[in-house]
Order: structure tokens, then C-alpha cells, then sequence
């Protein structure tokens, strides 16, 4: 049987909103699910929604796919809706580029990822029960996931995740990554590849 389910941030942060999601005592009693719930960031909706997105230091501005208002989503706001989501695991809000991106984009996201964290793990409410997964980014660049591999592990997160993948590269390229990626990670934390 299933023993986790993802829970996305972005989504249930729209509807049915953070409100209801601590009202009814998040998502574990909203389903009465009884195992574990992996929660998103919000972060994969910097590519999926790249056009409704304008990413700055601050967070994402997305144009709302609900009414079309606009939506801050900041590290903060999305560990705050982890939170009241109680999602297990969270995935810290990273600053996410298409896996096939190039240049000095790759570096800021990578960089931004890492500043994120920061403010990810100071806004956790609940870090005993409800821990924070790092995400290493650097799209295809090695010498970028390495810089992204030391400093997110100098953090000390509970676990950590590989994303920036699945976005077009091609299978020698991604278990590259996976491969340069797992060989650094600390083998008694858990990790999680996305996409």
C-alpha cells in the first residue's frame, strides 16, 4: 500500500487555503490519513507556470490561476502553508530553472536556492515534527552542484532532495547528476530525486 502522498503547496495554499488547512488540522485529518505527507514548495511552479512567474529575491509573483490576482509566494509564506498543510516533509521553496537552462542564470538559481534555505529552515514552526529536505540545484552544471552540495549540506537539513531534473536532458545526463549528487550526500540522511 501507499505508505506517503505529496501534498502541493501552491495548490492548497489557493484552495482550499491555509485558513481551512489549520481550521481542520491540516491535511492528515482533512483525508484522515494516518501516514506520512511529503509537501511541496511551490518552486516546481516557477517552471510550470513560468509565464504567470516574475522571481525576485524576495519570492515568486505569480499571476493567480484562481481570478488572476497576484500571489507572493516567499520562503517564508511557503513553510508557513507547509506547516499548516503538516506535511512531514517539506521541500524547501527553491529558486527552480528548466534542467537544460545555461549561463549565469543557472548560478543565481543555484545561489538563491541556498539563501532560501536559510529562510526556509528559520520560519519552520514545527522543525521537531516537521522537517525541512534542502534541494540541490545547478541544472547540468557540475561545478554548480558541487558549490550547491557543500553548502546545503553545511546546513544540516534532516534530508535532502535532488531536483532540477526530468526537464528534457537526456538519461546519460540525468544519472550524472543523480550519480555526482548521491555520491556526496550524507549516506545516514534520507534523499528524495524529484521530477
Amino acid at each position: 500500500g501507499c505508505e506517503i502522498i505529496l501534498g502541493n503547496t501552491y495548490h492548497l495554499g489557493l484552495r482550499p487555503g491555509e485558513d481551512v488547512l489549520r481550521e481542520v488540522g491540516g491535511v492528515h485529518k482533512l483525508q484522515d490519513w494516518k501516514a506520512n505527507i511529503l509537501t511541496d514548495s511551490g518552486g516546481f511552479q516557477m517552471v510550470s507556470l513560468l509565464k504567470l512567474a516574475t522571481i525576485t529575491e524576495e519570492g515568486v509573483i505569480f499571476t493567480s490561476t484562481h481570478g488572476g490576482g497576484k500571489l507572493l509566494l516567499k520562503p517564508e509564506d511557503s513553510i508557513r502553508i507547509q506547516n499548516a498543510i503538516g506535511g512531514d516533509i517539506m521541500m524547501q521553496l527553491d529558486d527552480v530553472v528548466h534542467s537544460l537552462t545555461v549561463g549565469p542564470r543557472v548560478e543565481e538559481s543555484m545561489l538563491r536556492s541556498i539563501r532560501w534555505l536559510d529562510r526556509c529552515m528559520a520560519a519552520n514552526a514545527n522543525p521537531e515534527k516537521q522537517c525541512i529536505f534542502g534541494i540541490i540545484q545547478g541544472a547540468l552544471d557540475p561545478a554548480m552542484r558541487d558549490i550547491c552540495l557543500r553548502e546545503m549540506i553545511a546546513r544540516g537539513c534532516k534530508g535532502y532532495a535532488i531536483g532540477g531534473l526530468s526537464g528534457g536532458e537526456s538519461k546519460d545526463e540525468f544519472w550524472r547528476i543523480v550519480a555526482q549528487c548521491t555520491k556526496a550526500l550524507p549516506p545516514n540522511k534520507p534523499r528524495y530525486c524529484m521530477g
